[in-house]
């Protein structure tokens, strides 16, 4: 079953098309770059793949799931890491995380906020509020937050923003873990020679349209 399966997809806002026809395959273990200039439609397809976006025209299914039909089970297959961190800045790096869990419905496991935050190297910071973090502090507190289920699909609103060469390491660590756990990776960026540690296939959208899919970078194969 393909992490990702979109036919004809497009979006409309007014007289706009962000995103036009596009189709697209995932296979589970899979990672793919979104490339393309600011209005090319990356960041519309990602919205359209976390369900935050409903397509105006076409279908898709994730893991199995249709995009509309079944948006509930799609939102428990899937993990986002978006360009906007979405935390709450008076709470602490910890109390987010836990907020988190209560929110995902489940049980409050101190111990996974405790790995994750050790996994992204935030656990000396655990129980400061995330307003006096720096750009990239918060965003590996929002890279935690990913992290504290596990996903069958990542989706990555230009991931390497705001970190630096210690950070981008990690982020592409964690990134080839999830690969190898079999999850598909699907990162909207800039920055093709960062993505390409992690993506075995680059896919460039020019004016909503998919106009090039080609293998780049360092293929991995996913565990079967």
């Amino acid at each position: 079953m393909p992490a990702v399966e979109l036919v004809g997809v497009a979006r409309r806002f007014g007289r706009q098309w962000p995103l036009r026809a596009a189709s697209l395959r995932v296979e589970a273990g899979e990672g793919v770059a979104l490339l393309g200039r600011n209005g090319s439609g990356k960041t519309t397809l990602l919205r359209i793949l976390a369900t935050t976006l409903r397509p105006t025209r076409g279908s898709g299914r994730v893991c199995g799931h249709d995009l509309v039909a079944e948006a509930d089970l799609v939102r428990e297959r899937i993990g986002v890491l978006a360009h906007a961190p979405g935390l709450y800045p008076d709470l602490t790096a910890e109390e987010n995380l836990v907020f988190a869990q209560r929110m995902y419905g489940g049980e409050v496991d101190r111990r996974a906020v405790a790995a994750v935050l050790e996994r992204v190297d935030m656990a000396p910071h655990a129980r400061e509020r995330v307003r006096i973090f720096s750009s990239g502090m918060t965003r590996r507190v929002a890279l935690a937050r990913m992290l504290l289920r596990p996903h069958d699909l990542l989706l990555l609103d230009e991931p390497y923003a705001s970190f630096d060469a210690e950070g981008i390491a990690m982020l592409n660590d964690v990134l080839l873990e999830a690969r190898a756990r079999g999850a598909a990776v699907v990162i909207a960026t800039h920055d093709p020679d960062r993505a390409a540690a992690v993506c075995g296939r680059m896919v460039e959208l020019e004016a909503g349209e998919i106009v090039d899919a080609a293998p780049a970078g360092r293929a991995l194969e996913p565990v079967p």
